[in-house]
């Protein structure tokens, strides 16, 4: 069976107020054409599908019409998870549904793990493979609180519940597996067919931290839970997982040097910091393995005491390995940082257009003589071409603000509200201004907050 991994889609995300649907409708563009093109059977997407928990119309439009489009082409199933930024009752709310398209959806856990196992077939029943869709696991559904718990507490229960509920879920995966097994050696021919083909890989899911795993600053990658807690070492996970794809961070990477438990990363670059990477989805291709007839159902009605059986009459395989190629995804729309004094930025620009770019731009003015009409001089470089200041970074306006903090103070104790008030008396706005100026910032806080437009 051929499988593709990806994750981090952040469908609705905007870049400092500008909006990426038309990025996002190329990758999705895109990655259909790659699920036909290589005949991909299972599409596995680790989380963070949306980037809110209540996206947008065109972001949920996005979602749904290329669900439909991947459904009605030759890929048979598709296994979806939540992210922690994606809400769990949102993606669940048309599970039913979208089961009827071997779509299947997992937001969260339901106390019982078997909900997590997912024995799918390919071909009326051939060259089966086990997922264990596992979302993301939030603090309360993992964790016991206690009063009076130390900041080594709460790691050490955290990662003892993410260990636990893998063990739980990759126990249920075993013990079907073994169950499909043992209906299997009671088919015809069932000794060649146990010798010529390899067991029924068992893939799990996965959205959280791993010890050891890189990000870059300003990624976008919030925390999952408070400081660095609960990053998972790859040796907690059981053993028989014959590949981990794994969700939340943004560079495509292993873990621990373990070939078969991956990030895919994000699609696109979800910010400046990411610009230069490139990004990927990855292809998993396992040998075909025994023909099951029925093996979706089979473990819903395994043979009679076949639970009893199976470990005696199955010991423990060796797992199966996959064959794994990552396939570079295109960039959509250009990001480019540019950084130094007004002739240098001005020079890059300059070079930029010479070669037509459409690139968005984050551009740092580094130098120390301050120029009061900064932007101005950068718009009118960029006039007549396809590109797009997004954001303008003036150091010695930031710097200025920030003295004003006392040696006790940090960025992260203020507020917008004071960082807007700092900026108007360093920028020597008359004070009968200001509340005005105040309340129209306001505003625009509260509607980025509260409004989604697509």
């Amino acid at each position: 069976m051929k499988l593709l991994h990806t994750s981090d889609w952040h469908l609705g995300r905007s870049l400092y107020g500008r909006k990426r649907y038309d990025e996002f409708a190329a990758f999705l563009d895109w990655l259909y054409n790659v699920i036909v093109a290589e005949g991909i059977d299972v599409l596995l997407v680790a989380g963070d599908i949306f980037d809110t928990g209540s996206p947008g119309n065109r972001a949920q439009e996005l979602y749904y019409q290329f669900l439909c489009r991947v459904a009605a082409a030759s890929c048979q199933h598709i296994v979806v998870i939540a992210g922690n930024h994606d809400s769990p009752s949102f993606l669940n709310a048309p599970k039913a549904v979208l089961r009827t398209l071997n779509i299947h959806v997992s937001g969260s856990i339901t106390g019982n793990p078997a909900d997590e196992v997912l024995v799918l077939a390919k071909d009326g029943g051939r060259e089966a493979v086990i997922i264990c869709a596992v979302p993301y696991l939030r603090d309360k559904d993992i964790r016991s609180v206690a009063g009076g718990e130390s900041t080594e507490d709460k790691n050490r229960k955290l990662r003892e519940g993410i260990k636990e509920h893998y063990a739980r879920v990759i126990a249920v995966a075993e013990s079907r597996r073994a169950e499909l097994r043992l209906a299997l050696n009671r088919t015809p021919n069932a000794g060649i067919a146990a010798k010529t083909n390899p067991p029924i890989p068992i893939i799990a899911m996965g959205h959280l931290f791993t010890a050891g795993a890189r990000t870059v600053d300003g990624d976008g990658v919030r925390e999952l839970y408070v400081g660095s807690l609960a990053h998972i070492d790859k040796d907690e996970f059981p053993p028989t997982i014959d590949y981990l794809a794994l969700g939340h961070l943004h560079i495509p990477q292993t873990v621990g040097g373990t070939e078969h438990i991956r990030y895919s990363g994000a699609p696109l670059a979800m910010g400046f910091a990411e610009a230069k990477q490139t990004k990927s989805v990855i292809v998993l291709k396992f040998r075909p393995t025994a023909a099951l007839p029925g093996a979706e159902n089979a473990a819903d009605h395994p043979p009679k005491n076949a639970k009893k059986n199976a470990a005696a009459a199955n010991p423990a395989p060796a797992t199966a390995t996959p064959a794994i190629t990552l396939l570079p995804i295109p960039t959509f729309q250009p990001l480019i940082r540019i950084s130094g004094g007004l002739a240098g930025i001005l020079d890059e620009i300059n070079r930029l257009r010479d070669e037509q770019s459409r690139a968005w731009l984050e551009i740092e003015y580094t130098d120390s003589k301050l120029v009061s009409n900064l932007r101005e001089q950068i718009e009118e470089a960029l006039a007549g071409t396809a590109m797009a200041v997004i954001r303008i970074k003036n150091r010695q306006v930031f710097n200025r603000v920030l003295r004003r903090i006392n040696e006790t103070e940090t960025l992260d104790d203020l507020d917008e509200q004071e960082v807007f008030r700092r900026c108007l008396e360093s920028s020597g706005i008359d004070e009968s201004d200001r509340p005005e100026m105040l309340a129209a910032f306001n505003e625009v806080i509260r509607d980025l907050a509260e409004n989604e437009n697509p």
